[in-house]
């Protein structure tokens, strides 16, 4: 099978923050100098067999909080038909027009069915003009932006998983851990068991030319800010020249 089990040796590394020393970062370097590339329309099947166009776009997008809403409403109101497949016609668009409310109260944006393919209202489909993809993804490159900037937090930052947690030491003092790690099938919950196919931890996604901590280096700056990221590759780069068969990502070619 090209999905690899979900379970076996990482390399870690820890070290503090360098712009506030209350945090320590902990970064799975296994995952970061991984050769996972995110294959949509090169052949990503889909999360589910029904929707094999649809990338990991089939379910919506949860937005992180009131800001990430906020952000991302404000480059929605830039978006025009030539950008937006589903774009309501002949009227300014509205935030109903795009986000609903799921079973557990917490917003997200809209899905619809095309073709008998259910996904986010943003994503256009294979027969739009400019092809499959996400409409906030493709005004970020039409306007020079990174696409974290336009699009949901969630869509962004996956498969790159950010947690916290407050770390207790013996002598009573705390610190917060911030982890940088592999968001694989169960950041997604229980319904993560239940995809037909998902990337971070199949060979057919591990085939990028060069690691994760460079080809995601706008997100992972955005996610440690710019003194930890440079950390980071610092630690990935030693990582890289002296690794262990042990450290290696089993879904990577060997």
């Amino acid at each position: 099978m090209p999905e690899v089990d979900l379970v076996f040796p990482r390399a870690w590394v820890e070290f503090v923050d360098p712009a506030d020393e209350s945090q320590m970062m902990r970064c799975d370097l296994t995952w970061l100098t991984s050769s996972y590339m995110c294959i949509f329309g090169q052949g990503c099947p889909g999360i589910y067999q029904e929707s094999p166009d649809t990338g990991c776009c089939t379910l919506g997008a949860h937005f992180a909080d009131k800001d990430d809403e906020k952000r991302v409403a404000s480059f929605v109101s830039q978006l025009d038909d030539k950008h937006w497949q589903f774009r309501p016609e002949g009227k300014k668009v509205r935030k109903s027009d795009w986000i609903e409310t799921d079973d557990d109260g917490e917003r997200k944006t809209l899905t619809v069915e095309h073709h008998g393919q259910s996904a986010c209202i943003f994503h256009n489909r294979a027969d739009f003009h400019s092809g499959a993809g996400c409409a906030l993804h493709g005004l970020a490159l039409t306007q020079g932006r990174e696409p974290l900037e336009t699009k949901p937090d969630v869509c962004w930052q996956l498969p790159i998983r950010r947690t916290f947690r407050t770390v207790e030491r013996q002598d009573g003092t705390s610190y917060t851990e911030v982890s940088i790690g592999e968001y694989d099938r169960r950041g997604w919950g229980p319904g993560g068991h239940d995809l037909d196919w998902y990337c971070s931890g199949n060979t057919e996604a591990h085939v990028a030319v060069d690691p994760v901590f460079v080809t995601h280096a706008a997100e992972l700056t955005e996610l440690m800010g710019k003194p930890a990221y440079a950390e980071l590759v610092r630690h990935c780069e030693a990582h890289v020249r002296s690794r262990s068969a042990l450290a290696l990502h089993p879904a990577d070619p060997h």
